[in-house]
């Protein structure tokens, strides 16, 4: 007899809710939960993937380590998780206590937030490996966003969400949400709501060197060449100034700097900004405009902005555009959410270049370190360099820049331990890896994500299977680490409280919980009595209250990226490169590498291509089809090139998170399916000098015909 379970998928952002069949051990159907309030029924193929990764005879259920033979010839044996606790615990005692704790690094991949495991238990281990060598995906990803929260708004994680569905204007650089259903906007369903806004008389306006899935259903699409996005915001912004159309209305009272920006900015204008932009001066100021005139609109960017060298810059001039048009903290435009668990109040609002990294003195954010000087701090810090690697749910060497720099480092490392389900292009080097259960196998409740929904929801589930004997959960693995070298170093260890239990307190005691008077009264139990989630309504204006800087105010005159106007204006007076410019791209049914190793999405023409213009093609001799050799400052690749004229003149595209023909891979589907890593062509020297987020959409390449 089949049993129904309730889960939201944590495949991606957009935490859809799901229904899922099962029988005994077997998962018979996965399909969209009609009855959650945040995805209302909506669901990707990835969710029906959950199956897939559950019964992956790929997927490690035991710890294994790692063996190297006289002739090289690498094999791998299972261990009892004592054995494989008991050495791990012990090769970083020595490392602390033989070279201090700064000789250990530590890399957590993005799947790590999607796992409140992950996020609840990470510091029974790292409390007590305060090292400077931390890392993560951070810095390839959404750091500017963070640097500009904090700068603006006085917390790390206080990023504006734009409420689509009451806007009537949506200004769109560089996302495309229809493949990864939002980023730093968690927005499932997007398709309806965007062709929702459309149908009430609203306007999506897109920017993107690629004519993209979003950009399909845009109002409006206009190309835009990679890099320089910061042209264009900084032109939109004169735009309004100039033109007297910058009105920050009820955010006036609490917002200063405003004319420091102004009087900082003249010089920009839609002439300058049309050179190397593309997208000429009368089109950019009537999108201003626009912009201005709408009774409640939106400007938002993503990847395509946040991951050039000037990602930071970029974030701050979005939200410095959303104040200046009075769409921030206000229905239809930005808003803050108002989350049942609310990690604004229960972390540290963040910081920003506290300490350096060894070699390159790049800055820290939030004690981590741009992951772009991994590679170096491990083979060219001398005594300082990084001797012991952990490695999170992270696949560094097909996701961080330079990769193959990455992988050769990796060997001289004097241990490696991942906790990882698989071995994969990165976790291949560790001695030990340490797999922790099925997703299905554990329950779950998105700490991270509902922070950035469109709509404030809470949902809770339980697992859907029971947890295999002889195994453990991620936050078991962080727990008994944490003990064991606790007990090592001679230190106190920290009580391994279960997941769910801290949970229930930060319900109770949260802005609906049980103690604070509100009449939905959350806890444990009652989201356990409702397993499709409870709607808490849409969001609502929160400022000035919601704020974090000390004084409650937003200063707009932030001195770094005020200060880092100057070098926009080296860049774009000097830069003269005419090499293609290299992007990434999402597909709906991909977000993290070890996604290629289910058949349902992996399935059908080959997606791992070399996108570019059919111009581009016919002035280097290159037919569609034909296989081409790419090449950087760093390295090259040979890749099958496709023609399309969705991609603008200039410009050459390669998805993400591919590169899985690597000797010793164990991800048989993967690997039958290998592609090209593009980070075998991103550059680990090119990033934005102020945040050190690498820039990877904005790469010089050339090609050529093989």
């Amino acid at each position: 007899m089949s049993t129904t379970h309730y889960r939201a998928c944590h495949l991606c952002e957009a935490i859809c809710g799901l229904v899922i069949e099962t029988e005994g051990e077997q998962v018979l159907s996965i399909k969209g939960d009609p009855n959650d309030p945040l995805s209302r029924g909506h669901i990707c193929p990835k969710a029906v993937a959950l199956k897939d990764l559950h019964e992956d005879p790929d997927r490690l259920r035991r710890p294994v380590a790692r063996t190297v033979a006289a002739d090289g010839s690498v094999t791998w044996r299972e261990e009892t998780w004592d054995e494989a606790l008991e050495r791990t615990a012990q090769a970083l005692a020595e490392a602390v206590q033989q070279h201090g704790v700064h000789s250990i690094g530590a890399y957590l991949g993005n799947p790590a937030v999607h796992n409140y495991g992950m996020l609840t238990h990470q510091g029974n281990l790292f409390r007590l490996l305060r090292t400077n060598n931390r890392f993560s995906a951070t810095s390839v990803d959404q750091l500017p966003h963070h640097l500009a929260a904090l700068w603006l708004f006085g917390h790390k994680l206080l990023f504006p969400i734009p409420d689509i569905d009451r806007s009537d204007y949506f200004l769109m650089l560089g996302g495309n949400p229809i493949a990864s259903n939002g980023s730093i906007w968690t927005v499932p369903d997007v398709r309806k709501r965007i062709k929702a806004l459309k149908a009430r008389g609203g306007k999506l306006v897109v920017l993107d060197p690629r004519r993209t899935e979003t950009a399909e259903l845009a109002s409006e699409h206009h190309f835009i060449r990679p890099g320089s996005d910061v042209l264009f915001l900084l032109a939109v912004l004169n735009t309004l100034f100039e033109e007297g159309l910058a009105d920050p209305a009820h955010l006036a009272a609490y917002t200063t700097g405003l004319e420091d920006v102004a009087a900082a900015i003249t010089d920009f204008t839609p002439e300058f900004a049309a050179v190397q932009t593309g997208i000429d001066a009368d089109t950019l100021r009537r999108i201003a405009r626009e912009l201005a005139a709408a009774q409640a609109g939106i400007c938002y960017g993503r990847m395509g902005v946040s991951v050039t060298e000037f990602g930071a810059l970029n974030q701050w001039l979005i939200q410095i555009i959303n104040i200046a048009t009075g769409n921030l903290d206000k229905e239809g435009g930005s808003l803050f959410t108002s989350p049942a668990l609310d990690n604004v109040q229960h972390s540290s609002p963040g910081g920003f270049a506290r300490h350096h990294s060894t070699v390159r003195g790049l800055p820290e954010f939030d004690r981590e370190l741009p992951v772009a000087a991994l590679a170096e701090e491990i083979t060219d810090a001398g005594d300082e360099r990084i001797r012991v690697l952990f490695t999170g749910a992270g696949n560094p060497v097909l996701s961080t820049p330079n990769g193959a720099q990455l992988d050769a480092a990796l060997d001289q490392l004097d241990f490696m331990v991942s906790l990882d389900p698989y071995i994969n292009e990165t976790t291949r080097h560790a001695d030990i890896i340490l797999p922790p259960t099925s997703p299905l196998e554990h329950d779950h409740y998105d700490m991270a994500f509902h922070l950035n929904a469109v709509r404030n929801t809470a949902r809770f589930n339980d697992a859907i299977f029971d947890k295999p004997e002889g195994s453990l959960h991620d936050w078991e693995i962080f727990s008994e680490l944490g003990q064991r070298l606790a007990a090592r170093l001679g230190v106190d260890s920290q009580p391994a409280v279960e997941p769910a239990q801290i949970i229930d307190m930060g319900l109770q005691s949260g802005p609906y919980g049980t103690t604070s008077g509100s009449e939905h009264a959350l806890s444990l139990e009652k989201l356990k009595a409702n397993p499709s989630g409870v709607d808490l309504g849409p969001l609502r204006p929160t400022l000035p209250g919601r704020l974090m800087t000390p004084e409650k105010q937003i200063r707009c005159n932030t001195p770094e990226p005020m200060a880092d106007l100057a070098r926009v204006r080296q860049h774009f007076g000097t830069s003269s490169n005419t090499a293609l410019t290299l992007i990434g791209r999402r597909h709906v049914r991909s977000c993290n590498s070890w996604m290629h190793n289910f058949h349902r999405l992996v399935k059908g023409k080959d997606r791992c291509t070399l996108m570019m213009n059919p111009q581009d093609m016919a002035d280097r001799g290159i037919e569609d089809g034909a296989m081409v050799e790419v090449s950087s400052r760093v390295g090259k690749l040979t890749v099958t090139a496709e023609s399309t004229d969705e991609i603008m003149p200039g410009v050459a595209s390669l998805p993400h998170g591919y590169g899985h023909g690597r000797a010793g891979v164990r991800m048989d589907i993967a690997v039958r399916n290998a592609g090209v890593s593009c980070n075998d062509l991103t550059d680990d020297r090119l990033l934005d000098a102020l945040s050190g987020n690498a820039a990877l959409n904005s790469v010089p390449v050339e090609v050529t015909p093989c």
